[in-house]
């Protein structure tokens, strides 16, 4: 017997592990790639005029191990509301942050999804840009850019202060990630990792090891490029945001001024000096350097995506984590002849969406319900295994990424954008989509008469090149779509607003 029990205690001592080991945590780690600015357009995976540049080889290939989804929508297109969206689940006019102004501040005292895992066992960490002000909350680690942030060599504050780091911003926020996984987190508990891109936002400076990239080629314009607005509204008309009108030589082109002698960019300043390009020509060259720049940037940010998901599959981390890449809303590639976002018209207001889940998501599916950002909260907390609370105005997409759609999923969504009229000086407005018809509502001083109506029939006209408001056609589904914006006002909790007649 006494021979025996050095045996028992071993046999003892492995249970115990074992038993260990079985107890582990075993849920999903959460990874969130989140840019700023990013279009479907210039993503590969969703398919353009584009495509054929392989722009995002590593994005790409989330999507072929996992799910695209194709009409992921934002609820209102400014960077700073998408993020106050994106960590708490609610429209704009609940969580406080309709604008970006500064007089307007985003309340962090606020519920936030990160603050629910924290307390259910998850360790949280949020990397890179989140344009909100103030210190960062539901966060066990926490390093992100002021503001918006500066291309080269930025600023981040942290619990620490703020620190100036030498390097292109998105190798910094990538080599600031890599090491959080590698040398920081609790590998006993499951994570939550943020890893936020200021690129591709406006001024789309590359890094200077990728200026040759795209530099022989010529980038296929927009068919709408020399769009004159003719069936759309006041508000189409007087938006300032052309790449015609809008978009500045030096501020955005790099032509003239402190860049006149900057080597990264003397080919473009020698060009402009001896060609002085005007007219339409001059907008196809700002539309060249404007798109050239900004897959550049999108390129180094690809790389990014690339080094996280090697670094995964290195480690085996890839066998238990749920990796997403997003942007905070959709961009104009010189479609209407215009940058940046804002308007309810497609370029805008939908936003790539990728999700690759080991064992729960289909490889190479796609998803085509309609789906938006105040969804991801939520999202995120029922992969954790935690309920939302009822306050939370999205729906989990878990069931649509294990390709199991509810019979009452959404037919429609609501959008409502404030930021009137700096900058850009498009009118505010809200409005109603579905898969097929979009109904969009104009109000106050940027619309004729203090009310524009807009409606369009996406499968006749995807570029939303003319409104159908005036048309006797679509009476009935304009009708119809009036009483669903009623609807979903009250649904969301809207405050009171003007009557729809």
């Amino acid at each position: 017997m006494k021979k025996q029990l050095p045996f028992l205690i071993l046999c003892l001592m492995m249970a115990s592990a074992l038993a260990q080991f079985a107890n582990a945590d075993s849920r999903p780690n959460i990874i969130w790639i989140f840019s700023d600015d990013h279009s479907y357009q210039t993503i590969g995976a969703y398919g353009s005029h584009l495509q054929k540049l392989n722009m995002t080889p590593n994005i790409d290939r989330l999507a072929r191990e996992g799910m695209r989804f194709d009409r992921c929508y934002v609820s209102n297109s400014i960077c700073g509301p998408s993020r106050a969206v994106l960590l708490t689940g609610k429209h704009s006019h609940l969580n406080g942050k309709r604008t970006n102004w500064r007089g307007e501040p985003f309340d962090h005292n606020q519920q936030n999804f990160a603050k629910i895992l924290q307390k259910n066992g998850y360790q949280t960490a949020m990397i890179g840009k989140i344009h909100l002000d103030g210190k960062m909350q539901g966060f066990d680690y926490w390093d992100v850019l002021p503001g918006q942030g500066v291309y080269n060599n930025p600023v981040f504050i942290s619990e620490k202060g703020r620190a100036k780091n030498k390097g292109y911003v998105t190798d910094v926020i990538t080599d600031k990630t890599l090491d959080w996984l590698k040398n920081q987190r609790d590998k006993s508990k499951p994570f939550m990792l943020m890893m936020h891109h200021k690129a591709p936002h406006r001024t789309w400076i590359p890094a200077k090891r990728h200026m040759k990239k795209y530099a022989n080629i010529k980038i296929p314009e927009p068919p709408n490029l020399f769009d004159d607005y003719q069936g759309r509204g006041t508000p189409a008309h007087k938006q300032d945001m052309t790449i015609d009108h809008t978009m500045r030589m030096v501020r955005d082109l790099k032509v003239g001024g402190k860049y006149a002698k900057d080597p990264q960019f003397a080919a473009r300043n020698a060009y402009f000096k001896k060609h002085k390009p005007k007219g339409k020509d001059l907008v196809r060259w700002k539309y060249q350097l404007y798109m050239k720049d900004y897959l550049r940037c999108i390129w180094a940010v690809d790389k990014s995506v690339g080094r996280l998901l090697d670094y995964l599959k290195e480690t085996g981390l890839d066998k238990n984590t749920i990796v997403m890449y997003c942007s905070d809303q959709g961009f104009y590639m010189g479609e209407h002849g215009w940058f940046d976002k804002r308007f309810m018209y497609e370029e805008s207001y939908r936003t790539p969406l990728i999700v690759r889940w080991p064992g729960q998501v289909t490889p190479g599916s796609v998803n085509d319900d309609l789906v938006q950002n105040i969804d991801f909260a939520e999202t995120f907390l029922a992969m954790a295994g935690v309920k939302a609370p009822d306050d939370m105005q999205g729906e989990s997409l878990v069931p649509l990424m294990k390709g199991k759609t509810p019979a009452n999923w959404r037919k429609s969504l609501y959008y409502h954008y404030y930021e009137y009229p700096q900058p850009h000086r498009v009118c505010k407005h809200e409005g109603v989509s579905e898969k097929r018809y979009k109904l969009i509502r104009f109000y106050g001083k940027g619309a004729k008469n203090g009310e524009e109506w807009e409606f369009y029939d996406l499968k006749n006209d995807p570029a939303e090149m003319k409104s159908q408001y005036e048309n006797p056609k679509y009476a009935e589904d304009i009708k119809r779509l009036k009483k669903e914006l009623i609807r979903l006002r009250r649904y969301y909790k809207l405050p009171p607003q003007a009557p729809i007649k």
